[in-house]
């Protein structure tokens, strides 16, 4: 029996896989306990505007305008942006796995995330992402969003890489199904433990010991 060709391309998800997620409903929860805002109405309003926002149709300042300053506040919109931005927090031993995943097989790397372009931008720049990914497929800058057949299409026309030679990783089931579905290795993020056995049996091993935080 042949070998399979190896794995020479990784997509990873950025929020829940290396980072935790931007701008979640636990983070517009805490956001609305600690600036006192309504947050049934918040999550409403939220719900109404996301998916403009994360596609780039709207700018951090509109959305903040539709969701949060669409009547006066004790507070002020860069404050309760700069809040926004602090729910941000890496996934230490995940970007340890995948930056020596990048440097000890040379693979190409691809974020392939749904964010807003103020949010994404924030988080390039706070964790040094660029250390990591070659280039980011993200909704904000190709107007498409996951579950979108063509947002992930489109990644894999950029990197010209063959089906078998490409993983993908991703915290949601849903969207790992859609690409295992187009002919790519995909693995549904859970834990570190998980995901590092998955990418072994795909050729990708580290030792434990060089996972480090």
């Amino acid at each position: 029996m042949l070998n399979p060709p190896p794995i020479t391309c990784a997509l990873v998800d950025i929020g829940g896989v290396l980072l935790s997620n931007g701008w979640d409903r636990l983070a517009r929860k805490r956001a609305a306990e600690h600036f006192s805002v309504d947050f049934t109405e918040l999550d409403e309003r939220h719900h109404l505007n996301f998916e403009v926002f994360e596609i780039g149709k709207l700018t951090l300042a509109d959305y903040l305008t539709r969701v949060v300053f669409h009547c006066k506040r004790e507070f002020s919109p860069v404050e309760f942006q700069a809040f926004m931005f602090a729910q941000s927090t890496p996934i230490a031993d995940m970007l340890a796995l995948i930056t020596q995943l990048k440097h000890h097989y040379g693979l190409t790397m691809v974020a392939l995330s749904n964010e807003g372009r103020e949010v994404n931008a924030h988080r390039i720049s706070t964790f040094q992402l660029t250390r990591i990914f070659d280039f980011f497929v993200s909704s904000c800058y190709v107007k498409m969003r996951k579950p979108d057949p063509d947002m992930f299409q489109l990644a894999f026309d950029l990197v010209q890489t063959p089906a078998p030679q490409i993983v993908y990783i991703d915290n949601t089931l849903l969207f790992t199904n859609i690409v295992s579905r187009m002919g790519i290795h995909s693995i549904h993020h859970q834990d570190l433990t998980q995901s590092r056995e998955q990418l072994a049996a795909l050729g990708l091993s580290l030792p434990v010991t060089t996972i480090i935080t």
